[in-house]
């Protein structure tokens, strides 16, 4: 062994050590987080290099281009430029398109295919649903698309898929049952065209490996030597063909982490990396526990939330740091109220310990609960980033619904018109647009107007072009009625749901969807809490009203505030927990641990689902190196109803030595949620109390009463009205009103929770 190579070895800790020299044979890398997974794979393709293994005979495969080019670099840096260059290295989506353009031909493809992206999968794919004179509402793209990815992830051919009766009972009760005829004609027009999706990249390869034994042996010989990394996402296509090209040698090498598998939505597979041992049972297992990155604090914090799962590779994760701050906690009364607080703790580290905004990073499970945040970061001047996504009010279907707003305050706003005219579809395509503008240039008056009188401006239209003019002006003049008369959450929430744009991604039913009607539901949330607002600082008056055209004034100031556009710009990053799966940050913030949130609502029904969720809440953890705070609020809106929240239970499985212990009075022992072990001793927990939002403060020296049992007939006292007597009660929870006659102002509706009332006897 040369100086060289003895050099970089001394770098590696033992365990390490043994797992990038172990070059014989299969092996498999559990590298907990922050062990130094991605310095193990370098390391180990250094010294396959430099112990004279053709560079050429080496396969590493990763999941994003960003890892490949990192790995590349490192290794160059370590042994030189020649022979790492030579490395088959790359992502599967890259390196098997490579195959396919070298022997693609055996499958009837030229070495010059074309790769369709998901863009123009989606277009194809709605060009079939038109020429099927399908409803794209019913069969929309995006759905339809997704439904054909999974299929083709399970190595479900066209064939196949229409004669699956599972899969027609799936798509007869979904009521779509066309879908095997668009993947069909989508494969065929694929075909015709000499075109590839990303996922026929897999699918393709097996193929060629599955029906050219020949082909396959040439790759076997090839790659004598294959490496995968993150092997706990791959998905069972990814999974089958690895399995076929290591079947000769059994010269792989597989590095990943067990409780870090958070991709199951994307068709990924744990089962993969738990049955590797049964796939190659003289296979040598190697665990990296030294954490690197985060204090003995976080450490401990992760182990003890992961020990819950039962579907995983046992192992400890240890580190040498320090022991670090113990865990931040805040419980706030509300998500605003969550998010001023993390804004607040933020700019007073920042200037407390002279940090730069970089430092700090906000994570959160859905793409929704950046709204609060965002707002409460731009009113500190805090300047952030969204990563992986758009800032909330930069997204499209925010940007579509405050377009039917601006629209309904304001007939001449031509932007906010043609953005939401055919938004969703209604069958008022591009030419029909293109004559409207023409005859409102023709005769000097704005675009509305000729929507309105079509035959005043001399709209040269069909008769079913007229119509579908009509049932949206009609749609947007109702609105615009209501306007006048509606407060601003009850207008808004008329228009998101009227109009079909909360319909359409409801039938969509893809998580891009499901992600979009939660945004529409934040955007309706904060309406909500703008209206209540004035309630709440009139002591209850619900006839105090705040309207659409002063929400939108507020949010033009929100937006105009908004950040500069330079990406490098030291900024406080923020993202969803999926989304950081391999960065990490000093002092992150993890917000929303609240059941049904916190886990999802949607992922709490099995073990598998839940277990899941777990090990998102472990990835979100331990991507923190100094400080980790948790956060939750009691109160939230959900479509507008005010709703008591839950904690998390994940919040139970910390010891509470580990947390903030000026919180502990937010303990209480309890019975702890369905554990996934047996013999588990109960947590402390967080007590449950329904606590009652904080009102304004009033100088009146009246003194609230418990309103729970109000009833017509009793004589009460207000703050601002005196005395008067209740009429009538409705509602129940935090909706409950009560309509009370007062001497001095005659009768008034009071929301209950905001309405400080004294009975008297």
């Amino acid at each position: 062994m040369n100086n060289k190579v003895d050099n970089f070895l001394k770098q590696l800790n033992k365990e390490q050590l043994d797992a990038v020299v172990q070059t014989d044979g299969p092996v498999m890398v559990i590298a907990g987080a922050g062990s130094g997974k991605t310095r193990v794979l370098t390391y180990r393709i250094a010294y396959l290099l430099s112990k004279g293994i053709d560079p050429f005979n080496i396969l590493s495969l990763t999941f994003t281009n960003k890892a490949a080019r990192e790995m590349k670099e490192r290794v160059i840096n370590l042994i030189g430029d020649g022979d790492a260059r030579n490395v088959w290295m790359g992502t599967f989506h890259s390196v098997f398109a490579k195959i396919l353009r070298i022997d693609g031909h055996n499958l009837g493809y030229p070495s010059n295919y074309t790769i369709y992206d998901s863009n123009d999968s989606k277009r194809l794919i709605k060009t079939i649903i038109n020429d099927m004179k399908l409803d794209t509402k019913q069969y929309a793209p995006s759905y339809v698309a997704s439904r054909i990815s999974m299929a083709k992830s399970s190595l479900i051919s066209a064939d196949a898929y229409a004669n699956d009766p599972d899969i027609q009972a799936a798509d007869d009760s979904a009521r779509k049952p066309y879908i095997k005829e668009i993947y069909t004609r989508y494969q065929n027009r694929l075909k015709r065209a000499d075109a590839m999706d990303f996922d026929d990249l897999l699918f393709n390869t097996y193929l060629l490996f599955s029906g050219f034994p020949k082909v396959l042996y040439k790759y076997q010989q090839k790659f004598r030597y294959i490496l995968v990394d993150e092997y706990q996402d791959t998905n069972h296509a990814q999974y089958l063909i690895i399995k076929k090209l290591a079947a000769n040698t059994e010269q792989i090498c597989v590095v990943g982490d067990d409780a870090q598998s958070i991709y199951g939505f994307r068709g990924a597979n744990i089962s993969n990396i738990l049955n590797f041992k049964s796939d190659y049972p003289d296979f040598r297992l190697f665990k990296l526990e030294q954490n690197y990155r985060s204090t003995k604090t976080i450490v401990n914090a992760a182990n003890q939330i992961i020990s819950r799962n039962k579907d995983q590779i046992k192992k400890t994760v240890w580190t040498d740091n320090t022991a670090g701050s113990i865990i931040g906690y805040i419980k706030a009364s509300s998500d605003n109220e969550e998010g001023n607080i993390v804004a607040n703790s933020i700019f007073e580290k920042k200037m407390n310990d002279q940090l730069s905004n970089d430092k700090f990073t906000i994570l959160y499970r859905t793409n929704a609960q950046s709204r609060s945040l965002e707002e409460a970061l731009r009113q500190k001047n805090i300047p952030y980033k969204i990563y992986g996504g758009l800032s909330f009010y930069s997204r499209k279907e925010i940007k579509d619904l405050l377009s039917y707003f601006r629209l309904v305050i304001n007939q001449k706003d031509e932007d906010a018109l043609l953005r939401i005219i055919n938004v969703p579809a209604r069958g008022i395509g591009k030419t029909t647009i293109e004559k409207i503008v023409v005859a409102a240039d023709k005769h000097d008056v704005n675009i509305w107007q000729v929507i309105n009188n079509p035959r005043e401006y001399s709209l040269n239209v069909n008769s079913g072009i007229q119509t579908k003019l009509k049932n949206f002006s009609t749609m947007i003049n109702s609105y615009i009625a209501s306007n006048k008369s509606k407060d601003a959450f009850e207008i808004a929430n008329h228009i998101a749901t009227s109009s079909g744009l909360v319909k359409s991604f409801r039938d969509e039913d893809t998580p891009e969807a499901i992600s979009r009607v939660e945004n529409i539901e934040e955007l309706l949330n904060g309406i909500k809490e703008f209206t209540e607002k004035a309630i709440e600082k009139s002591e209850g008056d619900m006839s105090i009203v705040k309207t659409l055209n002063e929400f939108m004034e507020d949010v033009a100031l929100l937006t105009d505030r908004d950040n500069d556009e330079d990406e490098n710009a030291d900024k406080v990053t923020m993202m969803t927990i999926h989304a950081s799966k391999g960065l990490e940050f000093p002092h992150v913030y993890i917000v929303g641990l609240e059941e049904n949130l916190f886990p999802s609502i949607q992922s709490i029904s099995t073990r598998t689902e839940l277990e899941e969720e777990r090990r998102l809440f472990y990835v979100a953890i331990t991507r923190a190196m100094e400080t980790v705070t948790l956060s939750h609020a009691e109160t939230r809106y959900r479509w507008g109803n005010f709703t008591i929240t839950e904690p998390s239970r994940f919040l139970d499985e910390i010891d509470d030595s580990l947390i903030d212990k000026q919180k502990k009075e937010l303990f209480t022992p309890r019975k702890s949620h369905t554990s996934t072990q047996t013999n588990q001793t109960a947590k402390p927990t967080f007590k449950r109390r329904n606590l009652q939002p904080v009102t304004s403060n009033s100088n009146s020296g009246v003194a609230a009463s418990d309103t729970g049992d109000l009833q017509a007939g009793m004589n009460v006292e207000h703050a601002n009205f005196g005395k008067g007597k209740v009429i009538a009660v409705e509602g129940n929870g935090p909706n409950k009103k009560a309509t009370v006659f007062f001497d001095s102002v005659g009768n008034k509706n009071l929301l209950l929770r905001f309405a400080k009332l004294k009975i008297i006897e």
